[in-house]
């Protein structure tokens, strides 16, 4: 589970990863990206609309991605913001897939 200080809680911190960072698209998942210059910890956050699924399904999505992020959250430097978006796609997704692709996305997005 991410702790509160690796999440991102609030709807104007959303809006600027969104508008204002990096875009990583995959399969399954549209991962945002923005690097501040602070020394915070890394903060994650989710966007599961109901496109993908029905609740029971959208939160098993955000679900999965809560883990995978957990485990990958020593990969990411400090003081980067990640929004993750899930698409339609991910509802047949396997958390094994889901968690390579955003892997590949925050190491795609560390390297820029």
């Amino acid at each position: 589970m991410l702790a509160q200080t690796n999440r991102i809680t609030s709807g104007s911190d959303y809006k600027a990863v969104v508008r204002r960072g990096s875009r990583v698209v995959g399969p399954h998942l549209v991962t945002y990206l923005r690097t501040n210059s602070d020394a915070t910890p890394p903060r994650f956050g989710f966007i599961v609309a109901k496109n993908v699924g029905n609740a029971v399904n959208r939160n098993l999505i955000r679900r999965r991605l809560k883990a995978a992020s957990y485990e990958l959250l020593s990969t990411v430097r400090p003081g980067t913001d990640v929004v993750i978006r899930a698409l339609p796609s991910a509802n047949a997704a396997t958390w094994s897939a889901l968690r390579t692709e955003l892997s590949a996305a925050l190491h795609k997005g560390n390297s820029r």
